[in-house]
């Protein structure tokens, strides 16, 4: 491994700290080198407090004239809620930036690399590039297409089922699972259930960790045909984070902390116009959480960019228990929703299947 790519990999490190935290900024961390020496590191902690930069330099005693920085992330070149990391550069007059990857954002777009340059200091660009998009791939969907990076999470026995024929689903999956799950609560913007899984389960939505509380996520509720009653504990919550039910032009629902109107769209609500109207209210991610209804609803309407089924080593059986993707489903094999770069790692006594949908051209 060379040296770029040492100090690089430090900086996705250090940039992963900010996981949960960022949104809608991205996350970015930054290392600082001179002869060999770490002068300084820094991340974005959270969105408004200063960028990996500015913290790399701020740990810099001494300065970082004649060094070399690496960063995840092209510098930003814009005023937004702080300055310029380029003008910050530029005025500690570093010999070399060395950046994993282009900022996607129109804003950036190439503007820091030339500013830079301009300024006459040597940039290298794309240095473990692939890690860098993969590690911001929520924010790099949202700046290109003006969409969440959607997840599609289940709990699954390993004959497909989310409840028995009954509705009860305590507990299909195992404690590491469901600890992992509000993990993956901590990260995300919002989290999006359908009202019968909110009427059958009861669930709170709320993150809960080890030692701590966590981040909650903005609860989003569909209730496409008036099934929702605000007597759940989702409404009742103390909880930092709202919770919005997503209705039909013209209806309205009193307990939530905001309605969101949507047209209809297949098999209920238009998915997509909602994805739109949450990209908008800087909803970087979303992790759908089921049940089977909404799941088949959000791989129909092509929202889902990544699937991540717990299964657990159980029978459920029943025609009439709930399997993890409902709906009418495909007429022809060659018409089924296509995954890739599937893994499976063991999770607790399940097994976590991980996998992409495969996109179209």
């Amino acid at each position: 491994m060379s040296g770029d790519e040492h100090f690089m990999r430090r900086a996705l490190e250090l940039a992963a700290h900010g996981a949960g935290r960022t949104s809608p900024n991205p996350m970015v961390g930054c290392v600082i080198v001179r002869d060999g020496a770490v002068l300084g590191e820094g991340y974005h902690a959270k969105a408004g407090e200063p960028h990996a930069e500015v913290n790399a330099v701020a740990a810099a005693e001494g300065g970082i004239a004649g060094a070399t920085v690496y960063v995840t992330l092209e510098p930003c070149s814009h005023v937004g809620r702080t300055p310029p990391c380029t003008d910050l550069l530029i005025r500690a007059e570093p010999a070399r930036v060395v950046v994993a990857m282009h900022d996607p954002d129109p804003k950036v777009s190439g503007a820091g690399i030339r500013a830079l340059r301009d300024a006459g200091i040597a940039v290298d660009v794309g240095l473990l590039e692939a890690e860098a998009a993969a590690l911001n791939e929520a924010y790099v969907k949202h700046r290109l297409r003006k969409m969440p990076f959607v997840i599609a999470k289940c709990g699954m026995s390993l004959d497909g089922k989310l409840a028995t024929r009954t509705g009860d689903s305590r507990w299909v999956t195992g404690e590491a699972s469901r600890r992992m799950v509000h993990e993956l609560r901590d990260r995300v913007d919002a989290i999006l259930v359908g009202s019968r899984t909110v009427m059958l389960d009861d669930p709170s939505l709320t993150t809960r960790l080890e030692g701590a509380r966590g981040k909650d996520p903005v609860r989003v509720i569909l209730d496409a045909d008036d099934y929702l009653s605000a007597d759940r504990r989702v409404f009742h919550v103390d909880s930092a984070a709202p919770t919005w039910v997503v209705l039909p032009e013209g209806r309205e629902f009193v307990g939530a902390d905001e309605v969101l109107h949507i047209g209809s769209g297949p098999g209920g609500l238009d998915l997509r116009r909602l994805m739109q109207e949450l990209a908008a209210r800087d909803i970087v991610s979303l992790l759908i959480e089921g049940g089977g209804t909404t799941l088949a609803s959000a791989f129909d309407a092509g929202i889902v960019d990544k699937a991540l089924f717990f299964v657990a080593p159980k029978i459920i059986g029943g025609r009439d228990a709930i399997t993890a993707v409902e709906g009418e489903g495909v007429e022809r094999m060659a018409d089924a929703v296509a995954l890739e770069r599937m893994t499976a790692t063991p999770v607790g006594e399940d097994l976590l299947i991980e996998a992409y949908v495969k996109q179209n051209g």
